[in-house]
């Protein structure tokens, strides 16, 4: 009787400490499931709209932007999301000035940078890209009464005073412009909106989503298309997501970023432009 009982209170014991074990593994199981792997921290500017702004709220799918009281929307979020979803993980955007993404990507600060960047040469050296997921045009943004207004050429902007974004290849080009007066370049899009309602510049070399973008904001502006256009390569055009060196995620970035179509690309851009706040 006395080894009956001895059996079963081992026996007992053991049913426990194999269920507290089963506890404790389910335990790290779920604290790997809400812990860093799981989550992917994109890095962006949220002031470069259509792909990329900063609002007060989560209207239209924008996504809280990480230790703040605001959210992030634009192109890049959406694709952003699409992304994250491909990789089973959860979406953390983390504003970031525009010198600070690469460094902030090497640092292991973010997990991607999808910012409206272009996967030049210079830029391949420090970090390794996607495929693109958007392709576009340089055009320069002026005021629509300004005697720029009806340009058609480089040469039609020269003794303009033209500026762009810091560290960008839109700043770039600009030395392409016959006699221009070329600006100190600025820090985001929403300081050359200011500046040239204002008069501080005549235009700025943008990319033309972001033209239309700044034309549908606001009246006073208008782009041009030029006939002769900048000389710019495919990379500088192209917009893609920049990675750390061997992520070894970039296959299966690629392989759901070709599976949004072109057709559905440039209707999300028209959708986000129309949802850009005023």
């Amino acid at each position: 009787m006395r080894k009956n009982l001895v059996f079963m209170l081992t026996t007992i014991f053991a049913i426990l400490v194999l269920a507290a074990c089963g506890s404790a593994e389910q335990s790290t199981s779920s604290n790997e499931s809400t812990g860093e792997k799981e989550v992917f921290k994109v890095g962006l500017e949220a002031a470069y709209p259509p792909f990329n702004w900063t609002q007060q709220d989560d209207s239209n799918g924008a996504v809280k932007i990480e230790g703040s009281d605001e959210y992030a929307g634009g192109y890049d979020v959406e694709i952003a999301k699409r992304v994250a979803d491909a990789l089973g993980k959860e979406l953390v955007i983390v504003k970031t000035d525009w010198d600070g993404l690469i460094p902030a990507l090497q640092t292991n600060v973010i997990d991607a940078v999808i910012a409206g960047m272009s996967p030049t040469d210079e830029r391949k050296q420090a970090i390794d890209f996607t495929e693109n997921y958007y392709l576009s045009e340089f055009v320069i943004v002026t005021k629509a009464d300004s005697k720029y207004a009806n340009a058609k050429t480089l040469a039609d902007f020269a003794g303009a005073k033209v500026t762009s974004q810091l560290g960008t290849t839109n700043y770039n080009v600009i030395d392409q412009i016959p006699n221009v007066q070329k600006e100190v370049a600025m820090n985001n899009f929403t300081e050359m909106r200011v500046a040239l309602d204002s008069g501080v510049i005549d235009a700025y070399v943008a990319e033309r989503p972001e033209a239309i973008s700044s034309t549908s904001a606001n009246s006073k502006f208008t782009f041009i298309e030029l006939e002769d256009g900048f000389e710019i390569s495919e990379a500088d055009a192209a917009v893609a997501i920049g990675l750390r060196k061997g992520d070894e995620n970039q296959e299966k970035i690629n392989a759901a970023l070709a599976e949004i179509s072109e057709e559905e690309r440039q209707q999300l851009m028209d959708t986000v432009i129309q949802n850009q706040p005023k």
